[in-house]
């Protein structure tokens, strides 16, 4: 029964995923065409209006990436904690190859961009390439419909949250400046506070989710990335094993609509408006354009499609059930599209407006490339 459950889970998840990406795909549309109209200072002069008060008064740009997206984050480490716990990453066997393909997915994507910019100022955006977004990469999956074998939508789903849950690494270790540890210490008493409650099984939501809100503001303030406190705060919510739903499973039913329907396209909209302008073409084939296009695009699809094999050939790990290595390879190719979380990385990366509207464009460009080019390769791949 327990099994079913997950299963249905991971149907809404799919489901919500191939809805969310359109709405996604056309928040980003309005977001260019808002960004290259006369409509794009009265937008920008929005975004920079103040909310709040005293301590916490912020612009509405602030509020989306800090606020908004730790609750993104907070929807990955629930399925990253549902995952390990009894899902695809359970179990050593089943765990290795999603998390194999995806350590190749994030090391050699990195590379590539490392030595396309070694030693140049857009050297600390080598943390670009490495992810890969869950909400469009299902997307395309889901859109493929019965011409992939489900064990393949499994395995990209997999993939993409072990993928997050590096990035999230590498933001909390690589892209942090000053850490202030007075609001370092307030955070972990109250990361203290939650575990126990886990601990002795208090079940009531609100008494996670408030407490979680001191634990956003207090990261916030010391210097680590505020998303940060989301996953922090997903692996604090009690789960089971049993037929009944469980605290963190209705959360994660709770958040499934809100994040893929109005937190990532509300994301989207306000960080994908990109000015184009001729030297931006140019700019692809800059050492930052380079970096990021071949870094997801032929990055992440030798990666993956290279980690994996090694894998099975050392026997660590099987092939997804009726899959063969050209869905492996397609599926690498649907690893590239980056896209949000790739944005993400560029706007911690850069404090030179120009080097993110590069990166935005190159990292929009890439990531068409690999949804089509991976929708179009496995639609003419047929099952084992």
């Amino acid at each position: 029964m327990a099994k079913l459950i997950n299963l249905s889970i991971f149907k809404q998840f799919v489901k919500s995923g191939q809805l969310g990406g359109y709405i996604l795909l056309f928040c980003v549309a309005i977001s260019l065409i808002i960004a290259n109209t006369t409509a794009k200072e009265g937008f920008e002069a929005f975004l920079e209006t103040k909310l709040g008060f005293g301590p916490i008064n912020y612009s509405i740009l602030a509020w989306i990436n800090d606020a908004l997206m730790a609750i993104f984050f907070l929807l990955v480490g629930l399925e990253i904690k549902r995952e390990l716990l009894e899902g695809e990453l359970s179990s050593l066997k089943s765990a290795a190859l999603p998390v194999i393909a995806a350590l190749g997915g994030m090391l050699v994507p990195a590379l590539i961009y490392f030595m396309f910019n070694k030693g140049k100022p857009t050297a600390s955006g080598w943390g670009i390439p490495m992810a890969t977004d869950i909400a469009f990469a299902l997307a395309i999956i889901a859109m493929l419909g019965k011409s992939v074998p489900t064990s393949l939508k499994i395995f990209l789903a997999a993939l993409a949250i072990v993928d997050d849950l590096g990035a999230i690494l590498v933001i909390a270790i690589f892209y942090t400046n000053q850490i202030h540890f007075e609001y370092l210490a307030m955070a972990g008493g109250i990361l203290i506070l939650l575990s126990l409650m886990n601990y002795f099984g208090v079940k009531n939501l609100a008494y996670y989710i408030i407490p979680g809100i001191f634990l956003w503001y207090f990261i916030h303030h010391s210097g680590i990335h505020a998303t940060i406190a989301g996953v922090l705060l997903a692996f604090t919510i009690p789960t089971n094993e049993s037929d009944l739903l469980s605290p963190l499973e209705k959360l994660e039913h709770a958040l499934t609509v809100p994040v893929n329907y109005l937190i990532m396209p509300i994301f989207a909209l306000a960080n994908t408006n990109i000015t184009f302008q001729k030297e931006m073409i140019l700019g692809l084939i800059s050492p930052l354009g380079l970096g990021i296009i071949l870094g997801l695009f032929v990055g992440k699809t030798i990666g993956v499609s290279l980690f994996s094999w090694l894998a099975v050939k050392l026997k660590w790990a099987n092939l997804p059930t009726g899959a063969g290595w050209k869905h492996v390879l397609g599926l690498g190719m649907l690893a590239g599209i980056g896209f949000t979380m790739s944005i993400f990385i560029a706007l911690l990366s850069f404090s030179d407006v120009l080097h993110i509207s590069e990166a935005k464009f190159a990292i929009l460009t890439a990531s068409v490339l690999s949804g089509v080019v991976g929708f179009v390769f496995l639609k003419s791949v047929k099952k084992v």
